[in-house]
């Protein structure tokens, strides 16, 4: 595997691109025995064995231009102008046959397993064995090293796949632009995640998706629409999932076949070296390196998710394969940021309580669970790693429950958590329905009294007498815990807040009228939030401040597409 080194060169056309390729995932794990040589493997069928399977993405049909993510291309080094060129838009919207010779034609996709909250399942697998189920949609198509960093490129929509269970494989114009724009936001918000590369859509390519019916209230789609299909590419490290270990993990358990234990250790020391190497050394025994790999991915997991919470963000379905093995987050189907604070809030309609927003530590500690469960073959042969990894795996509420109350005094400006303060102040919160984001944003300004913080309150609490008087005895309380002593110490405490505390969050009514412009080739808002949510904590003009900085119109509550999804097609 090449190392990564620091370049300087300019990314101007696809073979300055082709010149970084490395393709370690397909050079160092082992190919389905089974796949076909070609890369035309496109229908149903089980997987045995293997890391990957080759298989050509598919092309969407007359691909139009949406988008790029200007941020991450001058990150890259690339040029501007090679998002419309016609060899980067051929490749990345599926066109995979012309490529320069030192890039691969033909993709991969993986197969990963699926546990849900802890539990693992086999039956969302056509064949109910578990080796049917992976990347049904998703095929990367590149693999390089790109200033210093390794980055692996995946198409969202790409096509059918083995793993496709008898579906489309495409993605649709409205969850592309979701998951486009969500993945750039969380970047400029400070979190782990993949990113955003391009957004192309098809002028007459179209697929039918279950939806609501306009202004419906109902819980599940009610109707067949037809919609255009586009492919984004998102980047990241690699694309290792919990599910994917998990994978290998139950079958060195049960023994599945021969080579299976062998190929979970290859499979986990690929995970090491993508995304751990710079924290685990190459030159430790096994054992090490997997209790090592353990620690260091609960210290990210319970980071991140305590990150989550942080800006509002609630990931809906966090299945173990929708959790990145790199610590980062990872597929953004049903998605949501809050806007009234509620413990409960979930945005996705099949979701349930076990993945609503102040239940993802829980969540967190279930897929946790599971990837140390698959961990556990590799040590089986040393009790003492085994029992290590018990402790590893069994200190995780501990450092999740430190991770969160860290995140609560960041929120709050204080060095340490005051457990009597906050629940107070989540009572009241409750109480009052108050907009999370905004009530943390306006408390960042360090407030005289509370009028400020009356933006943030929904419904009648603005007259609610009794309900104002505490908040000012809170606000007092709260006050007499930070440092306000001088105008300096006030204005610095008011700038550590506001880089903690983001003022535009990419809520579901700013995203519905983006993609239904975008159904009718008009792209201005997709640009606008495009602009807007990568600067969530600044300060901008009165005119965006009024349009993104205010609480959600009634009557978008409880309205179906807006204030709850369908998992996202």
């Amino acid at each position: 595997m090449k190392k990564p080194e620091q370049t300087t060169q300019t990314v101007a056309t696809l073979k300055d691109l082709a010149d970084l390729a490395d393709y370690s995932l397909l050079d160092t794990l082992t190919c389905d025995p089974d796949a076909k040589e070609n890369g035309a493997d496109h229908d149903p069928r089980q997987v045995f064995s293997g890391h990957f399977v080759p298989v050509n993405p598919t092309p969407i049909k007359d691909p139009i231009y949406i988008a790029h993510s200007k941020n991450f291309f001058s990150e890259l080094g690339f040029a501007d102008s090679l998002a419309e060129s016609d060899d980067f838009v051929r490749m990345f919207s599926g066109d995979t046959s012309n490529l320069p010779e030192s890039m691969r034609r033909t993709g991969w996709a993986c197969g990963y397993a699926l546990s849900i909250y802890g539990t693992e399942y086999y039956q969302q697998c056509p064949f109910q064995t578990g080796n049917g189920y992976g990347d049904g949609r998703a095929v990367s198509i590149f693999e390089g090293v790109i200033n210093a960093k390794r980055w692996e490129m995946q198409l969202k929509g790409g096509g059918r796949t083995p793993y496709c269970r008898g579906a489309d494989g495409r993605a649709v114009l409205r969850s592309s632009i979701r998951e486009f724009l969500a993945q750039e936001h969380m970047h400029a918000l400070g979190i782990p995640t993949s990113r955003s590369l391009s957004l192309y859509t098809s002028k007459t390519e179209t697929v039918k998706r279950p939806w609501f019916t306009q202004g419906s209230y109902s819980k599940d789609p009610e109707v067949m629409i037809n919609e255009a299909v586009a492919i984004s590419t998102r980047v990241a490290p690699s694309f290792i999932r919990v599910g994917q270990i998990e994978l290998f993990g139950r079958r060195a358990r049960k023994k599945e076949h021969p080579k299976a234990k062998q190929e979970l250790e290859t499979m986990v020391l690929h995970l090491i070296e993508r995304e751990y190497s710079e924290v685990i050394d190459a030159s430790l025994a096994l054992q090490e390196k997997v209790l090592l790999l353990a620690s260091e991915f609960r210290s990210r997991l319970t980071s991140l998710v305590a990150d989550w919470i942080r800006v509002g963000y609630c990931q809906g379905n966090f299945n173990s394969d929708n959790c990145a093995a790199g610590g980062f987050t990872l597929d953004y189907g049903p998605f949501g940021f809050t806007d009234i604070f509620d413990p409960k809030y979930q945005p996705w309609t099949g979701g349930g309580q076990h993945f609503s927003f102040l239940n993802q530590p829980q969540a967190a500690g279930r897929n946790f669970n599971s990837f140390c469960t698959a961990l556990a073959p590799l040590l089986a042969s040393d009790q003492d790693s085994l029992d290590k990894l018990d402790a590893i795996k069994d200190g995780f509420s501990f450092v999740m429950q430190e991770q969160i109350q860290k995140m609560w005094a960041s929120k709050l400006g204080l060095d340490t958590f005051d457990a009597a303060l906050f629940k107070e102040l989540v009572v009241l919160m409750l109480q009052t329905s108050v907009d999370y984001t905004i009530l943390f944003r306006e408390l960042s300004t360090i407030p005289e009294d509370i009028e400020p913080l009356k933006k943030s309150f929904y419904q009648e609490a603005i007259t609610n007498e009794s309900i104002l008087t505490r908040w000012s005895q809170w606000l007092e309380k709260w006050k007499a815990l930070i440092d306000t002593t001088s105008p300096e110490s006030r204005e610095k405490l008011s700038q550590q807040m506001k880089a903690v505390n983001p003022k535009y969050t990419l809520r579901e009514w700013f995203l519905v009228p983006a993609y239904q412009q975008a159904t009718e080739g008009d792209y201005t808002l997709i640009k606008e939030l495009q602009e807007i949510m990568t600067k969530p904590y600044e300060e901008l003009s009165n005119e965006i401040e009024e349009k993104y900085y205010r609480l959600k119109p009634s009557e978008f509550f409880a309205i179906a597409g807006i204030s709850h999804v369908s998992c996202s097609s």
